[in-house]
Order: C-alpha cells, then structure tokens, then sequence
C-alpha cells in the first residue's frame, strides 16, 4: 500500500461522520513586499466580525510576519505539534478578536518518513482544528520555492496578491507558471482569485488584472479570477509601524474598508458553496502524500 493510499485510510479512520470542515485559504505571491500577511491577519479579522472563528497558520518559513503583526511571540509552533507531542491547543497563540495562530517553525520536511501510527495521531490531531475553526488561512512563503507550491496543490482555494509593479505581475506569472506545472495540480479541484493591491483604485486593480489574465490565459490555460482591490493606503502603513492590524487599527481607513469588502466576497453564499472544504486533517495528508 502506498503512503497516499495509507494515508487516505486513516483520515477516513480518524474522522467522525459529518464532522463539519473546515474552509481553507491560502494566501500567496510570486514576490514578497506585496503585502501578502497583511492580506492575511487582515482578513483573519473581518471574517472575525462576520461571526468566523478564524485560525491563521504562518507556513511563510523563516520569517514571522503575523506574529509580529500579532505583537506576540507563540510558545510552541508545528514542528513541536508534529515532532515533540504537543496538542494542537498547546500551539495556538489567540490574538486580537480571538484569532488563533499557528507559527510553522522550520516546516514539515520528513513528516513523509513518521511511522503510521505517527501519522495516525497527527492526523487525527488535525481534524481537531476543523472543530476550532470556521476558515483556517494559510500563509505561504512568497515565490515558487518547493515548500510553497506543496501547500499550493494541496489547497483547493487560493488568493494571489499581486501589485502593480511589473516585477510583480512577472513573478505572479511564474507563480502560476510553476503551479500549472507541479504534477499534483489540479485546475478542477483549485480555484485561483487574483487580489490587486496598492492600486490607486479600481480601474488600475483591473489592468493589472487583465494584464495577467492575458498572459496566463494565452500560455498557462490556468483558470484564474478576480477577486478585488486594496487601494494604496498610508493609514494601512502606519498600522504597520504600530504592529496593529489597519482594520483594527482605522476600521475607517481605505484599505480596512477594501479588506472588509473582499471578505464579504469570500462569504457571499454563492461563492462560498462552490468551495469544496477540504478540512485540515485532508490538507496536510495532501502534502506529506507528495513528499
């Protein structure tokens, strides 16, 4: 039996009938600097505000954006979780509005060499944060290095942040570029939606929307969308500098109103039920399958 086969047995072994899911969103860009974990924590928050329990987990390795963001530093990670026998409750670190957040640590290289039984209480471990969590929101590293592309394919929804540099637009492309070209992708299973951010407004989210389009439709035939716009905002940039979320810190700012309508977006019925929730539990078994 193969580790994906094995695997697949043990999350239908692990889960409770009708267990409800969680949605997943995986956040990402082809460079960094577009402001991918503000997007991230600041959506975390408006989906706060709609009555979400939200859970973010930090997979962009190395840095720790959100949790400065967060102003606090988590105790535990998931390679504690994965390798040192804690639950998942010991590495939750609850933020403004309750917003939980997982650090990744180093990552999850060698979770594909953990004994069946390992990987039996991990999993079933996972599918605890289905129960913790209405949207858990990854937030990948920027670019198309391997550990990003495998929480990529494993994601059947993701939201890519792109700016109107042209470096950014460029390495979007590659993004896809190299996601279309991963052998687990699937463009059936994956929806792709395109944020515009620090735009002058909407008619400039637009261009550099189809710009992209344009190209990934002509040489990729990866199916992509557009999702919405963060304007340029120096209130967002201060917010920055406090280490405060904008849609805490000026709920009124520009900036704080776009993320609150594009989660709105993200929760409008109709979009959400052409979701298909994966869980967590699902979700990682997807990765450490592939490696």
């Amino acid at each position: 039996m193969d580790q994906a086969e094995q695997l697949r047995r043990i999350i239908k072994g692990s889960a409770p009938p009708k267990r409800p899911l969680a949605r997943i969103i995986t956040v990402t860009s082809g460079k960094g600097g577009v402001g991918k974990s503000n997007t991230a924590i600041n959506l975390a928050i408006q989906f706060r505000r709609m009555g979400q329990k939200v859970v973010i987990l930090d997979a962009d390795f190395g840095l720790a954006n959100i949790e400065i963001m967060f102003g606090a530093v988590p105790k535990h990670n998931l390679c504690d979780f994965i390798y040192q026998g804690k639950s998942i409750t010991d590495i939750i670190t609850w933020g403004p509005m309750e917003v939980g957040f997982i650090s990744g640590g180093s990552g999850i290289t060698g979770m594909s060499n953990l004994d069946r039984d390992h990987l039996s209480t991990i999993i079933a471990d996972l599918a605890e944060l289905d129960k913790m969590a209405d949207t858990i929101i990854v937030d990948t590293g920027a670019g198309i290095a391997d550990a990003v592309l495998e929480f990529l394919v494993a994601s059947g929804e993701i939201l890519l942040v792109t700016t109107p540099e042209p470096t950014s637009i460029t390495d979007s492309y590659s993004l896809l570029k190299a996601l279309s070209r991963h052998p687990r992708y699937s463009p059936e299973t994956t929806q792709i939606r395109v944020l515009a951010n620090k735009v002058m407004g909407e008619g400039e989210a637009q261009a550099l929307y189809a710009k992209l389009e344009t190209v990934v439709e002509r040489y990729l035939g990866v199916p992509i969308s557009y999702l919405g716009m963060i304007p340029q905002d120096q209130q967002l940039a201060k917010a920055v500098m406090q280490q405060m979320p904008v849609s805490l810190e000026n709920p009124k700012a520009r900036s704080a109103m776009a993320y609150e309508a594009v989660a709105a977006k993200l929760m409008n019925r109709d979009l959400d039920q052409n979701v298909k929730r994966r869980g967590m539990a699902a979700f990682f078994s997807h990765i450490i399958s592939g490696r």
